[in-house]
């Protein structure tokens, strides 16, 4: 019998008819994700199970290694395809009441249709039958995404890339609405080794001399131009924690022209620098109508043995614990106070900020714009059954949990789709106890549109997706 039933994780009569009336005929718009655009783009087929499966699951990594993996089973691809795949099968058995064990049955049931357990007596029959089906045209990347209801796939993007897939996946006249998204990071991180040379490519790819703040401003604005006119309708940007010191322009100027010619800025300057650049970034999405999105309380590649071995972003990342509640209020406020704080998605790391940040979104709602501040769900460490029913208590308690956008795979891999039923299942869980308790009214129509705009409907409002379609004859003429 198969562990993913249909009514796995619905626990209650109303849980099992909101999920199956209201959420699961549901589409997927799915507004933050790290999947490839050329993989998208060029209708990839996947050599292998391993290769969609472990290439660059960060989650698989860490419980590999906690299980005694050795390492060129986990992020060596030179290694056999079988061989890391059976290390895994090994380790999933030892993922019990870990959120993997959950996915990676989801996964091989939703994708695959195989409901048998993944252990080391399944591993090669399991390993046969997964590749024997993405063989077929139906398991290509956009195959996949198809066969997961995906409508809307919004990548991320550096401000410095061509685009030049969104280009070509626009050209091919694809029903999948694939969008970029423009992350900032390495704009606004001054005191990175590189900057010089990411500031070098900026000069190239705008035709703009850097020698000034304002120029460098106006180089950024070039660049958002251009992913404006490929439809992006999203920024993002990883913060450890925010920035919100006092400066004047005049200062700034200053700090910047001292940044080009100095070989570091003290911390204390470094933070005024990041401040204004932050909210000169907001300022203009704002003023491009996009959604900001952020993404803080990382502390990240925190093993130096093994970022020295295999580099950055390898998951060796942790929770941080900064307070972020002061700097994130000042930062709000300082662009709220003149009208110009875009729609704004947060995302904290720390379970601990859950109810500051469901809190200080109340605080910058309008009446002119439905559920403007978002609290976004359970990011990376809390993607999981008590992260993100956490994060949906504490937006009930604090917010409106129906105006809520609701999940985003925020994953590397298509397969990781099924996180959106995951989430389904638990909103759906959490509110048939609800019903079930009488703490919410008997009405399957009122509580069942609830789940289905959380699902799918309140994110096609939020973002108003059709806006960012253009045609073939305007992508045509679109230079890098």
């Amino acid at each position: 019998m198969s562990f993913i039933t249909k009514d796995f994780l619905l626990h209650t009569s109303y849980a099992k008819e909101l999920y199956h009336q209201y959420a699961a005929p549901q589409g997927i718009i799915d507004f933050h994700n790290h999947l490839s655009p050329q993989e998208i783009a060029e209708d990839y087929h996947y050599s292998s199970i391993t290769e969609l499966w472990l290439d660059y699951d960060h989650y698989k990594w860490r419980a590999m290694r906690a299980n005694g993996i050795e390492e060129k089973y986990i992020t060596d691809k030179t290694t056999d395809a079988y061989e890391r795949f059976a290390a895994w099968a090994k380790t999933v058995p030892y993922t019990l009441r870990n959120p993997l064990y959950h996915w990676t049955h989801l996964e091989l049931k939703n994708t695959f249709g195989i409901t048998d357990l993944l252990n080391e007596q399944s591993a090669k029959r399991i390993f046969d039958l997964c590749n024997e089906k993405l063989a077929q045209k139906a398991f290509s990347a956009q195959g996949l995404l198809k066969q997961y209801k995906v409508e809307v796939v919004c990548t991320t993007d550096e401000p410095l890339d061509s685009l030049e897939y969104h280009i070509k996946h626009r050209e091919s006249g694809s029903e999948l609405l694939m969008l970029p998204t423009f992350r900032a990071d390495k704009l606004i991180k001054i005191d990175e080794p590189d900057f010089n040379q990411i500031l070098e490519v900026l000069s190239q790819l705008t035709d703009i001399e850097i020698n000034s703040y304002e120029s460098y401003l106006l180089a950024i604005r070039k660049r958002a131009d251009f992913f404006d006119s490929l439809g992006c309708k999203l920024s993002d940007i990883g913060l450890d924690t925010f920035y919100a010191e006092e400066y004047t322009t005049q200062e700034i100027n200053q700090l910047f022209d001292e940044l080009l010619t100095a070989s570091s800025l003290s911390e204390e300057k470094v933070r005024k620098l990041k401040s204004a650049i932050l909210v000169d970034l907001s300022r203009m999405y704002h003023a491009k109508g996009w959604v900001q999105q952020f993404h803080f309380g990382c502390i990240r590649n925190s093993n130096t043995r093994m970022f020295r071995h295999i580099g950055r972003d390898t998951g060796f990342d942790t929770i941080g614990d900064w307070n972020h509640a002061q700097a994130l209020a000042k930062f709000l406020d300082r662009l709220d106070v003149d009208n110009r704080l875009a729609k704004t998605i947060l995302y904290n790391l720390n379970p601990n900020d859950n109810n500051m940040i469901a809190t200080m979104a109340a605080n910058f709602n309008t009446t002119a714009e439905v559920g403007k501040i978002q609290f976004g769900s359970g990011w990376w460490f809390n993607d999981q059954k008590l992260g993100m029913t956490d994060q949906m208590n504490a937006l009930s308690n604090h917010g409106l949990l129906s105006r809520f956008i609701g999940m985003l795979t925020d994953s590397r891999s298509i397969l990781s789709f099924s996180r959106h039923e995951y989430f389904r299942r638990l909103l759906c869980s959490l509110l048939g106890e609800d019903m079930q308790n009488s703490e919410l009214p008997n009405d399957m129509d009122l509580v069942g549109n609830m789940v289905s705009n959380i699902s799918y409907g309140n994110a096609k409002q939020y973002f108003d997706f059709e806006k960012a379609k253009v045609g073939k004859d305007v992508v045509s003429v679109i230079s890098v």
